[in-house]
């Protein structure tokens, strides 16, 4: 905590070490909406929450710059809750603990919480510093932006007053963002059906880890393995050489998440043991080769087990994991119009076996609208054809970029003025609330930005500290110069 305490901008990495104490899970984040409360009105700064649960604190123009353009600092509160399978830790009730290793910031074992908890703390930040000449300020802090964009849905037009907002969920510095995909889900779901073990089994657990994972968005491109592909291709060329059969599945965990780590408990005839135990040494191998340079910590492995009381229905093994390799994952198109630009992914994001039930969740993404509903199509009959009930969900709009904006313009200038060289303005593929604000905000301008995160949406998520700095100072300049 010292390490992080003697951080600048102090302010900034007090309020992120504050927030670090609180729990806030998607969906959940009951106890950071009442912190928040809270701090403003320790604050002394107009403070309120609508029914959704976002919170609101407004600060008033220092004397002289009443009538400056209105400006929304916007982040949301709530964080993807990830950790690796030895770390013991409870979301609901455990402060993330974060530690400084070199350069950067992370966390023991956990998700850090950096996306966005340090756009929350920048925005905190801001409204505490009684130094900062600005115009009149508004910071939102939203709901389950990383599960549902609930708060950005929920938001009503009237609930801000702010004609610019600048969105503190960007993970490059030096990068604005002006335009970010849509995205919708696609959850199909199958009764476990079950019958007995064959006799002269064995049982083992076989897992997939090791992998990076990252965010589905941002991290779509770069070519890393996904536990559950991987740990389907095994099982897939175990049924069809070693009379495999599936007891128990679980790969992946969040739709928003490419999945690091997958497991299987499985029985074969004890006379396909030894060559199903070489199979999986040789995948090891080929895993470990094929991601070399983007995924090198990749491992395949099994070891024997107890054996279950039953195994999947052996028609329902087929169609699950013929469903699972054709299902596509990744890039699915490049932009024809913007330069190294993802335009459609998809991601497949886990399976698990609960309550009777077989679910796989996958999740889709396009700056296309009309493409985005072409590849949720795809996916939706990938699963049609194995007798699945698919649902998507309602999906978020894109957010169209306007290279003209006026706030890109201030802040463009702000930050020469800082550093002297012109930022990257660009789309990022990854979701932003910035589209569902301009549905209920028609005219409002809007820019994203904020320090350099990498490993989001995993345990490997780490903010590289000195780039906060930068953000502080480009903030600080932008209130100094918008008119």
């Amino acid at each position: 905590m010292k390490e992080i305490l003697s951080l600048e901008p102090a302010r900034v990495f007090h309020y992120f070490n504050e927030i670090c104490k609180v729990p806030r899970p998607s969906k959940r984040e009951g106890k950071i909406i009442e912190w928040l409360l809270e701090t403003g009105k320790k604050l002394g700064l107009d403070t309120k929450r609508d029914e959704a649960g976002n919170v609101l604190i407004s600060k008033p123009a220092t004397p002289g710059k009443e009538k400056v353009t209105p400006v929304i600092f916007q982040s949301h509160m709530d964080m993807v809750c990830e950790k690796n399978n030895d770390t013991k830790f409870d979301f609901d009730k455990d402060s993330i603990q974060p530690y400084v290793d070199g350069e950067w910031l992370r966390a023991k074992g956990t998700t850090l919480g950096a996306d966005d908890g340090i756009g929350m703390a920048i925005a905190l930040a801001i409204l505490e510093d009684k130094t900062i000449e600005h115009g009149p300020i508004e910071c939102l802090f939203t709901v389950d932006e990383e599960t549902g964009l609930t708060g950005a849905f929920a938001l009503k037009s009237g609930f801000m007053k702010g004609k610019m907002l600048l969105n503190l969920d960007s993970e490059d510095e030096g990068e604005f963002f002006i335009g970010c995909a849509g995205g919708k889900d696609t959850v199909a779901t199958l009764d476990c059906e079950y019958e007995a073990v064959p006799k002269g089994s064995v049982a083992y657990t076989l897992t997939v880890n090791g992998l990076q994972g990252g965010h589905s968005g941002d991290d779509i491109n770069k070519g890393r393995g996904n536990a559950v592909k991987l740990l389907n291709r095994i099982l897939w060329n175990s049924y069809q050489e070693y009379d495999m059969r599936i007891a128990d599945i679980c790969a992946g965990n969040l739709r928003n998440a490419i999945a690091r780590e997958g497991m299987a408990v499985v029985t074969l005839p004890k006379a396909n043991a030894k060559k199903f135990e070489q199979y999986v040494a040789q995948c090891d191998k080929t895993f470990k080769n094929e991601y070399s340079t983007t995924d090198p910590g990749v491992a395949a492995s099994c070891k024997p087990c107890e054996l279950p009381k039953q195994v999947i229905d052996e028609m329902l093994q087929i169609d699950i994991m013929n469903a699972l390799y054709v299902c596509p994952h990744g890039v699915v198109a490049m932009s024809q119009d913007i330069k190294d630009f993802v335009e459609t992914s998809s991601n497949l994001a886990s399976i698990k076996i609960a309550d009777g039930k077989v679910i796989i969740t996958t999740s889709q993404r396009s700056s296309v609208e009309s493409r985005k509903q072409a590849i949720v199509d795809r996916v939706s009959a990938t699963f049609y054809m194995i007798g699945a009930d698919v649902e998507n969900s309602d999906g978020y709009p894109g957010w169209t970029p306007n290279p003209n904006s006026k706030v890109l313009k201030v802040l463009e200038t702000a930050y020469k003025n800082v550093f002297g060289k012109a930022p990257v303005v660009k789309a990022i593929h990854a979701g932003l609330e910035c589209g569902l604000f301009s549905e209920k905000y028609p005219d409002l301008d809007m820019v994203s930005y904020g320090p350099t995160l990498r490993g989001v949406h995993s345990p490997d998520e780490k903010l590289l500290i000195n780039t906060v700095k930068m953000c502080w100072d480009l903030t600080v300049e932008f209130l100094k110069i918008v008119k």
